[in-house]
Parts: structure tokens; sequence; C-alpha cells
């Protein structure tokens, strides 16, 4: 079973929207065992699009369009697959009353332009979306289907996941004869891409196995692809390769959540102290519903005096050191636990550039944890500087919150620590790996 995406926008084209909508597309099909050969991104042109289409359904079973199906003049998707289909547009009486019964409930007058959302290809059938946004379009063309879908993130993710995913792998599986492979992800952090390839080379060289590697900042996921019956031992292998503390969680459980569970098996809270990352901690943790009952909050002290106000560093060790230093983390992180109120604090300070600070290279950063019991952990990942600019500085924030967490994560296992930071803030190692 062969698909190919296209995805429609000349925001795309220009670059002032990411395509993440194929990015997501790519994974889903996937792991659901459906092979995604080639993904295409075109402008708001209707002959483009025909062309594109066209062409697609010459190489592939299926095609997944996103965007071009809102009301104003440059949504051209529905009218470009009409045209390829050699039909008409034609008015859907239940979607027209659909669409001003929305309208009305949101207390607005309907706009004509707004009624194009209710024209669809004579003969497409329509994909519900139970989020209550427009529907998708399934379109039958020579060559194979076109399954239309919204450029909305959360209206195409839904459509797919209740029809056209479900649709997609059954037809997979009557075509291929049942599915052939099965796919897990393994999650790591901190951990080089290489370092995990290295240890990793047994498993890859076994016959029918085929492994995937993933970066993001300071994260690599790992996929591994088997036979359903052997992904299992597979992955078995693979953790016996890599050490029982290198893989944090699988498929869909990233790292807050693990953190999330762990603190609520112990009946415990987490706060935050955060400079160089703003709050992107405390955001990370506030991801998942439910969040509260183990979050209980967190302070951004950017500045070197609200270290000291907020927070309760000692002024004269801020006046040594400057604030990016391990004993400054570890200050922030017991500050933080104590006049939050929480059983784990968690604090960074660090250069995330574009200038040095304090004597400290950009890329230099310390991560501390507050327990209940003993000093606070102090590590000093040493990441990477990536480039120059607010591209680079906004990696190194990121990889700064992964990096906290994963120690907060260790340190609720009591598993070993890498890179910790040694006393007096000197450099705990020479290389520069995450």
């Amino acid at each position: 079973m062969r698909v190919e995406l296209l995805t429609v926008g000349d925001e795309l084209l220009l670059g002032d929207t990411v395509n993440g909508n194929a990015a997501w597309l790519g994974r889903r099909l996937a792991d659901h065992g459906v092979a995604v050969t080639r993904s295409t991104v075109v402008g708001d042109r209707l002959d483009v699009i025909v062309e594109a289409v066209t062409e697609a359904l010459g190489r592939a079973d299926a095609v997944i369009t996103t965007g071009g199906l809102g009301p104003t003049g440059d949504d051209v998707t529905r009218d470009a697959l009409a045209k390829a289909a050699g039909v008409a547009l034609v008015r859907d009486p239940e979607l027209e009353r659909r669409l001003r019964e929305r309208v009305a409930a949101a207390g607005r007058g309907l706009r004509p332009m707004a009624l194009r959302m209710a024209d669809v290809p004579e003969g497409a059938g329509l994909l519900a979306d139970s989020a209550g946004g427009a529907p998708g379009l399934r379109v039958r063309l020579p060559g194979g289907t076109v399954y239309a879908l919204p450029g909305v993130p959360a209206e195409m993710r839904t459509i797919m996941e209740e029809v056209v995913l479900p649709e997609l792998a059954d037809a997979a599986r009557s075509r291929d004869g049942g599915p052939a492979v099965a796919r897990r992800l393994l999650r790591t952090a901190g951990i080089w891409e290489s370092e995990l390839a290295t240890a990793l080379a047994p498993v890859e060289a076994l016959d029918g196995v085929a492994l995937a590697y993933l970066p993001d900042p300071a994260e690599v996921r790992v996929r591994l692809t088997a036979a359903p019956d052997r992904l299992d031992d597979v992955e078995r292998r693979a953790r016996e390769l890599l050490g029982p503390d290198a893989v944090y969680g699988t498929d869909e459980e990233t790292l807050d959540k693990v953190v999330h569970r762990l603190l609520a098996e112990r009946s415990a809270t987490v706060a935050t102290a955060e400079s160089l990352t703003g709050g992107l901690i405390g955001a990370e943790l506030t991801r998942m519903p439910g969040s509260s009952a183990t979050y209980a909050g967190g302070m951004v002290a950017y500045s070197t005096a609200l270290k000291e106000k907020m927070l309760g560093v000692p002024a004269d060790l801020l006046a040594r050191h400057g604030a990016v230093h391990p004993d400054v983390a570890a200050a922030m992180a017991a500050g933080v636990r104590e006049r939050l109120g929480a059983t784990y604090g968690v604090a960074v300070t660090g250069v995330a550039g574009p200038d040095p600070q304090d004597g400290r290279p950009v890329g230099t950063v310390f991560v501390g944890v507050s327990g209940p019991e003993g000093s606070p952990v102090v590590v000093e990942p040493r990441l990477p500087v990536p480039g120059t600019g607010a591209v680079a500085r906004g990696i190194i924030r990121r990889m700064t919150v992964v990096h906290a967490l994963e120690l907060l994560r260790r340190v609720l296992l009591d598993l070993p620590v890498r890179w910790a930071a040694p006393p007096g803030g000197g450099d705990a190692r020479e290389d520069r790996e995450v």
C-alpha cells in the first residue's frame, strides 16, 4: 500500500508556516504499516494541484491532501479535485445546514463566501469530523483515492485518526496479506545518536529488523521495526544493550508524562526555578491534563537580583561567582522547593547566548534538583552550540528543558547521574556531548 502526501498552501512554500502536518501524517501512517513514498508541497493554484494529484496517483494507491478547503478565494483544493474527476461542484444541503447552525451558535452572521465550504465534488464522500470542524472529502479518481483533509492540525488529525487511518490500514492488510511489520519507539534523553547506534549495532544486524534514529534537541527516539511476533524480543535485546536506565519511555510516553507518573506514584510534587529557559520547563510540565496534581508551580528569576530576592540565593555566592554556577543552581532548586512547599525543586541557570556571561561560554548550563533527602544534585550537561543567533538560542533552551526533566527522572528513580558538576564549578568533562 503506497501513499503520497500533498500539502497545499502558499504559506508552506514561502516558509511562513512550518509543514508540521506532513511530519505528523508520515509518523502516523508508518505506525499503521502504510508506506509513504513521497511528500510534495504545492501552492494555492488550481492547475498545479490538479497536476500534482494526477501524477501522484500514477505512482501511489492513495493521496492525502491537507489545506485548501476553507472559504476564501485561495482555497481551491475542492475545485481542483472536481476538475481532476471531471465533475461539477455541488452544494451539499446537510453541510450547508450544519454550517449555518455552527455560525448561528457562535452569535455571528453568515457571510455568503462561507457557503463555499458546503460545496463538494459531485459523487465525493464526506469524512466526518467529530471535533465539529469542516469535514474532509473522499474522491475516487482514475488510479486511486484522494483523501482531502483540512489544513487546521486539530481537524486534520481528528479525521485521520477516526476515519482515514482505519481505512488505509484495512486496505493495506487486504492488499498485502496482513501486517508484515510492527513498530515501536524507544525514547532516550541526553545520549548521542552515534552512541545509541554503536550500542545497537547487533540489533541492527539482525535479519528482518530495521532501526531508525529520530533526533530532537537532547533527545533521540529509536524506531524498531520487526515482524509482530518478534518485536517484544527485539525491544528486550535493545534495552539490554543500552543499559537499564537509558530508555525513559516508549511510543507516546513523553518525558513530561514519565516525570508526572513517577511523582504521582510517590505522592510527590515538583516546583521549578528558571533562569535561561524563562518558564519553558513549567510550560512542559503543564502540557498534560491533570498536571496540577504533581506540579506545584514555578518562579522565573531571570535577573541576578531576583535569584537572591525570590529564591534566597546567597548574595556573597552571586558576588563571587555570578549567576551561572553549580552552587547557584543548587541554591535555586532548594529555594523554590522551600518557598513553594514542593517535594522536589528543579532549577536551571546558564548561558543561552548569543554572548558569554560571567566568564562562561555560550552553552554552559547547570541543572539542579533538590529533594527531601540529602544535598541538591547538580549536573553540567555542557551543551553543544548549534550555530549562532536566535535558532541556536532556542535549541539550547530546549536542550536545557530536556536535561532538567531527565535529571529529575533519574533522581526519582535513584539512577546514576550523568555529568555531575564538581564543587567549585570546575569543568566536569572536556567533551560537549548531549
